[in-house]
């Protein structure tokens, strides 16, 4: 597995300090965020999985809680929009660049809109994906905000 991914070369160039993880990443789990959590030894709350959505019809990037779920209307109103709704799979690679279980809000092909769970906040350290299934990064959660250029709202039902 490569340690280097467009995720870990945008925190290196913006000079943040992160730490690297790899664990067995399970494509069958149920949970892709519990599973990494569970294989990292973490709880679940600081481990952040990274979901592509669609405010508005306009594409954002939502990080919460691997043990939580997003509420559509507290993200559609961190965004100023009307409606929110889950990204296609297959939208969401093309437009990351990235493969789902291996999306991170970091080094994304075309840059979007972030909104990372303000409950985060709370945590020495977070775990994020790092750019491929099976690598997560932790760092400080307000790094995490300033690097993903991201909004903390509360953001889970």
């Amino acid at each position: 597995m490569s340690k280097t991914t467009r995720a870990t070369q945008a925190l290196d160039k913006l000079g943040v300090k992160f730490t690297l993880h790899a664990y067995d990443y399970d494509p069958g789990a149920a949970s892709i965020g519990l599973q990494a959590a569970e294989a990292l030894g973490v709880e679940p709350a600081r481990v952040l999985k990274t979901l592509m959505a669609e405010a508005n019809g306009k594409p954002v990037c939502v990080v919460v809680p691997s043990d939580c779920e997003v509420s559509m209307k507290k993200l559609a109103s961190a965004f100023g929009a009307k409606a929110a709704r889950m990204m296609r799979p297959a939208d969401a690679e093309r437009l990351t660049g990235y493969h789902v279980g291996g999306i991170s809000p970091f080094g994304q092909k075309k840059p979007v809109p972030v909104a990372i769970e303000e409950s985060a906040l709370g945590h020495a350290s977070v775990f994020l994906n790092g750019g491929q299934r099976g690598l997560q990064v932790e760092l400080d959660p307000n790094d995490a905000v300033k690097a993903a250029g991201a909004i903390a709202r509360p953001l889970v039902a």
